[in-house]
């Protein structure tokens, strides 16, 4: 219940409440073809490539993740505004640095997150937080068209 909150609160119309840290993946079921949606953490945002990261915390098993690989083409919401997306699903070297990163900006979330995932971090150094996000499946959500390609 908890973790549906934040789609509770987007479908309220109050979306802009939660910042840009979530956002609302609309996608369709790879059997059943009908929408689906779902609200995930923003684990990065880059606003001049027009890029939004999330990752999967129940690896490639969650529904919305599979998916995305059958239909990559999706839209999300992020406060009020939707954005056509193309998912592009990130290496296990690159879901590593992304993990960095995110701890980085977020160490408490990162701490809760390594022992959800029973993971050890010892003193969250670098290559410990590398080896937890090669485990987690990071996909990265392109704009079409891009807003600002350099």
């Amino acid at each position: 219940m908890l973790a549906r909150l934040p789609l509770v609160v987007y479908r309220l119309g109050l979306g802009p409440v939660l910042g840009q840290r979530f956002l609302v993946l609309h996608h369709r079921g790879r059997v059943s073809g009908r929408p689906r949606t779902v609200c995930l953490e923003v684990v990065a945002h880059d606003p001049v490539r027009g890029t939004w990261t999330v990752a999967s915390g129940f690896g490639d098993r969650a529904q919305w993740y599979r998916n995305l690989r059958h239909i990559p083409q999706v839209t999300i919401q992020v406060g009020r505004r939707r954005y056509p997306v193309t998912a592009y699903f990130m290496s296990p070297k690159e879901s590593g640095e992304a993990m960095v990163q995110y701890a980085v900006r977020h160490p408490r979330a990162a701490r809760i997150l390594s022992r959800l995932l029973s993971c050890d971090l010892g003193k969250g150094a670098p290559d410990d937080l590398r080896r937890m996000g090669r485990r987690i499946p990071f996909v990265r959500l392109d704009e079409v068209p891009p807003r600002h390609w350099e």
